[in-house]
């Protein structure tokens, strides 16, 4: 076995730990997680080659990178000292001696820049290891990483001296830069409840979203999910109630074009006006993996097929326009009736326990009051494993992306379906700021 440090971003601290394991799990690559902080962006792990090194992190979105560990120290003298008395320390050496190199320089806890003339004195200290291969700044076989961190003086200021020194050799970065690949801000088609890029490609890799693959998400909107998906090599298809989401903004205008944007229409198979809780996916489709963000209710109440009092509408279905049925005409809209969130996650868990594949993976979003000084309930189905939990703080409510593993029929775990799980209306609290 060999020792690399992990170099993670210290954000979205609840979601760090479970995007390493799916990514872990999805690889067959086995980890011993005992000694992670989540307080810390460091981890030093135990894998057998570089090439699990890269595939636990080339698609990670909340690492930076992965580095073959050569050691650590407070100081200069204790790093170099470290390095020179680490187990395998000739061998990594003798590796290296001939290819060629460069050096680059991290820092955590504030924006610390060397000047060249300080890169040119540190660089030459490390002359023990013999590199005798070329320096070759753009396309260097082996980049040699020193990574100083700086203690916290206050909330505006942080030591001169770095406190800790990590040296490493590059194995892998990770592919935070798909976060601006995919930046709402340059996407074509994109709306106000469009979920956000680096969030969105968490979430894929959580529900671990992978080639070849059937994706679904029945609140697509307009399509976050469903082009993340799309990247991880998923076959995506979707669907929502509301159709103006679906036909967007004209021909040229809808999710159709983000994935031609993209380059990624091979991945998209199709979107349909659909109400989830009256779905025509035929019976017998298997569907991989289920993501979605579920309506909250904030912008609108939450509604579904039907009517509040159905005798109002009795006798009303052969109504026509034209010779035409009202309801086969493209400018049909459908009566709506309200309902609960809690029914609706009750429902997406019974879908999902009924399509997913055995270890197949539903994951989604859901909303919590963070002032009500209660324990949320979390939606619980008996042959789904709730597998993480994970925090997103606001001020006065948070949302939680819930991620679980249809274990089957025999798996008989705790369920709370019909449950009601807040004194309160979400939505009514949003708009009186929680009062």
């Amino acid at each position: 076995m060999t020792k690399y440090l992990l170099y993670m971003v210290q954000m979205h601290l609840t979601f760090r730990r479970a995007e390493l394991e799916s990514l872990a799990d999805l690889y067959n690559i086995k980890i011993n997680l005992d000694s992670y902080d989540e307080q810390s962006p460091f981890l030093i792990l135990d894998l057998e080659n570089d090439k699990q090194a890269q595939n636990l992190v080339k698609r990670s979105i909340l690492c930076k990178a992965i580095y073959e560990y050569w050691g650590e120290g407070e100081n200069y003298d204790k790093l170099h000292e470290n390095i020179q008395n680490g187990d395998g320390y000739e061998g990594r050496k003798l590796n290296c001696k001939s290819n060629t190199f460069k050096f680059e320089f991290e820092s955590f806890g504030g924006n610390h820049k060397k000047t060249m003339k300080d890169k040119i004195n540190t660089i030459n200290q490390f002359a023990y290891l013999e590199l005798d291969g070329e320096i070759d700044l753009k396309n260097a076989q082996d980049t040699y990483t020193l990574i100083e961190t700086y203690d916290l003086i206050n909330s505006h200021e942080t030591s001169k001296m770095a406190s800790h020194i990590y040296f490493g050799r590059l194995i892998q970065r990770s592919d935070r830069s798909a976060m601006d690949v995919f930046d709402l801000k340059k996407r074509p088609y994109k709306g106000t409840t469009s979920f956000e890029s680096e969030l969105s490609l968490v979430s894929c890799n959580i529900a671990q979203v992978k080639p070849g693959t059937i994706m679904y998400d029945p609140f697509a909107g307009t399509g976050s999910f469903l082009v993340a998906g799309g990247y991880y090599g998923a076959l995506v298809m979707g669907s929502d109630i509301d159709g103006r989401m679906i036909r967007g903004k004209g021909a040229s205008y809808d999710i159709t074009e983000n994935f031609k944007y993209y380059k990624m229409e091979q991945q998209f198979l199709d979107v349909m006006t659909m109400d989830f809780t009256h779905n025509s996916l035929r019976s017998n489709l298997i569907i991989d993996t289920i993501l979605c963000d579920p309506p909250y209710g904030i912008r609108e109440s939450i509604k579904v097929l039907g009517a509040r009092d159905p005798t109002k509408f009795e006798g009303k279905e052969d109504i026509e326009i034209n010779g035409e049925k009202a309801f086969l005409r493209k400018d049909y809209i459908p009566t709506k009736k309200p309902y609960s969130l809690d029914s609706l996650l009750d429902d997406i868990l019974q879908f999902a326990s009924e399509r997913l594949p055995i270890n197949g993976r539903l994951a989604f979003w859901m909303p919590t009051a963070n002032d009500e000084n209660v324990e949320t309930i979390i939606p619980l189905h008996e042959n789904l494993e709730l597998k993480y939990d994970c925090v997103q703080e606001f001020n006065k409510w948070s949302r939680r992306l819930l991620v679980y593993i249809n274990r089957g029929d025999e798996f008989n775990g705790p369920e709370n379906h019909g449950t009601k799980r807040s004194t309160t209306n979400f939505r009514d609290r949003y708009f009186t700021n929680f009062n």
